[in-house]
């Protein structure tokens, strides 16, 4: 029998079905009944409910409201500091705390551009001109000429292509990660690194893998581990991107990163080395360029360089630098850089003017090497206490030979320490970590500061005070040692003569 043409459609549906297998046939006619059922069922809207006046009261009552910070302990350390040491004047190589004139070694005014005349007057000069503040970020009418000037000099002076702003030296570093890491790429890290660092792998949502401080073979076992990964999946590797981020001067131990073997391992490996040098800006190096400089390694070897103005140079806010088309993406990934306000103008200037005090007098760095390296021989000859650092870095960590089994209770030695250096003159701190969120805690420490305008005279002064602070610390620790002993010899006396 003949089938019209126009019937062939019918024909076709109609055989599809019978050849279909059952459960695939089960399944549309189920999906096609569901879809069907909801077109046609009515949209469900709950009767809006009418609260009465007592109703409404009861309600009211019984809400607590979330607090909008969480509770602090009274004898929160912070608190305590507060409470005890209040600061008037300027923040200088002295500084008067309390009424009383005190040498500073607690802020990280390596060059002492803290209190520069200079400094001060083009700052002013600046401020007469463009004001306060941009209120505005880089792209939306924040950035102004001395911005771009102070760019232009951070990147000559850098052997950089192109330099980045900042407005906040924390922000930088931490934004800078993530507008390359992504969620899927790979960082090592070296585990001592800063906060900043750690917040912005965090933020990165990239996967971290730890090597061990200053450990190149232990990260060379991380790196050869990965390649080995990347041979049985070679389609992930293609779109994996792999970072080595280290600082210059570790600020959690006074170490320098050992640079040579890193770019080593880079070409080796095929990774890209971020280096983070807010603490070696101005500090290594013969002319103050950092880390690069110090181990005499072009600038082009590593992929970014991150640094901050709020230590050496005295400002505020930081800044990237590198090849140009690594800095440009910046501008647009950079969050810290696109959502924050930018750099106070009259700041940007007097970092230029502390740049340019920088390369017309680099004997300054000469001799905070020389204050640092005679600070660090003399620290070693107190006893009860570790130096932890290099010689010649400016930041020192002093940590008990013998440490408590409980961690605050080192805490509250090294305060006592503290205020006793304090009482004599000395300006001192315990080193303070979010410690919930560390990824790996230093143990308790006084940090220490060194100043290029150090004379022989403060050091020694320094010395002499930290000796006499320990030993008076040490007395007292040991005097209630000996108090307590004794009263829990008397207590159990008692007891002892019952039992005979």
């Amino acid at each position: 029998m003949a089938i019209i043409p126009a019937t062939w459609d019918m024909y076709d549906l109609i055989q599809g079905v019978l050849q279909a297998p059952m459960y695939h046939v089960i399944f549309e006619v189920t999906l096609i009944v569901l879809i069907v059922k909801i077109y046609l069922a009515s949209s469900f809207s709950p009767e809006k409910a009418v609260l009465t006046e007592k109703e409404k009261d009861i309600l009211v009552e019984e809400w607590e409201p979330e607090p909008l910070a969480p509770d602090v302990p009274d004898d929160h350390p912070a608190l305590r500091a507060m409470e005890k040491y209040c600061i008037e004047g300027q923040n200088g190589k002295y500084i008067k705390v309390n009424g009383k004139s005190c040498l500073n070694m607690a802020i990280f005014n390596f060059l002492g551009m803290n209190g520069k005349k200079e400094i001060e007057e083009d700052a002013v000069k600046a401020l007469r001109v463009y004001g306060v503040g941009s209120c505005g970020p880089r792209g939306f009418y924040g950035t102004m000429d001395v911005h771009l000037e102070l760019e232009d000099k951070l990147s000559k002076f850098m052997n950089c292509e192109e330099a980045i702003l900042y407005s906040y030296g924390f922000a930088c570093i931490a934004s800078a990660i993530p507008a390359y890491s992504k969620r899927g790429d790979l960082i090592f890290a070296d585990e001592s690194v800063c906060f900043a660092i750690q917040k912005g792998l965090v933020a990165s949502r990239s996967h971290v893998r730890w090597f061990r401080h200053n450990d190149m073979d232990h990260l060379e076992s991380l790196l050869i581990e990965q390649s080995k990964a990347d041979k049985k999946n070679p389609k992930k590797a293609k779109v994996t991107r792999r970072f080595i981020l280290v600082e210059g001067l570790y600020l959690n131990s006074g170490d320098i990163c050992p640079l040579p073997k890193l770019v080593e391992l880079k070409w080796k490996y095929k990774v890209r080395i971020f280096l983070e040098e807010t603490m070696s800006f101005g500090v290594l190096g013969a002319t103050g360029r950092g880390v690069t400089e110090h181990f005499d390694i072009s600038p082009d070897q590593i992929d970014m360089i991150s640094c901050s103005l709020e230590n050496a140079i005295g400002s505020v806010g930081g800044f990237c630098c590198g090849k140009k088309f690594i800095i440009d993406h910046q501008r647009l990934s950079g969050l810290g850089y696109c959502f924050s306000a930018s750099q106070p103008p009259m700041l940007a200037s007097s970092a230029i003017q502390s740049l340019k005090m920088l390369q017309e007098k680099p004997s300054m760095l000469v001799d905070l090497r020389e204050a640092s390296e005679k600070l660090h021989a003399k620290l070693e000859n107190i006893s009860g206490v570790n130096i932890v650092g290099i010689p010649i870095s400016p930041i020192k960590h002093i940590q008990l030979t013998e440490p408590a089994e409980d961690r605050d209770l080192d805490l509250q030695t090294l305060q006592m320490v503290v205020d006793e250096a304090m009482s004599s003159g000395v300006a001192l701190t315990v080193a303070r970590y979010l410690e919930p969120e560390e990824h790996s805690l230093m143990p308790p420490s006084i940090r220490l500061t060194v100043n290029c305008e150090l004379t022989d005279t403060e050091i020694d002064t320094v010395i002499r005070v930290l000796s006499e602070s320990f030993e008076l610390v040490f007395q007292k620790l040991s005097s209630q040692l000996d108090m307590t002993s004794a009263m829990d010899s008397v207590e159990h006396q008692p007891a002892l003569a019952a039992s005979r």
